[in-house]
């Protein structure tokens, strides 16, 4: 997760950065259909499920990526994207403090 602003606490920031990124109804879909996955998925195959075109599809999954969430690996012409479990674990974390 990256972040540029040096007024707030990183943690608060990585924590805005997750919220932004969970912000669209198309990315909480994404999120809630890789997260249960064992296995990456091709973005194509996100599109045959969701009612929004390609291009948007690959707006929200760069936000996601953005934001750490996801992860993307090229085999072309074709990408798969995937939880980063890591990060994952790490925003469950956070918003389990944050609303504690």
């Amino acid at each position: 997760m990256e972040t540029k602003d040096k007024t707030f606490p990183l943690e608060t920031l990585q924590l805005a950065q997750i919220a932004k990124a969970m912000s669209h109804p198309a990315r909480v879909y994404i999120l809630k259909k890789l997260s249960k996955m064992d296995s990456c998925c091709y973005s194509g195959d996100l599109a045959d499920e969701l009612p929004i075109g390609r291009s948007t599809i690959s707006q929200h999954l760069k936000e996601l990526k953005y934001a750490g969430l996801i992860q993307g690996e090229i085999n072309p012409p074709f990408i798969k994207y995937c939880i980063n479990r890591e990060n994952w674990e790490r925003a469950k974390i956070m918003l389990e403090d944050f609303f504690k």
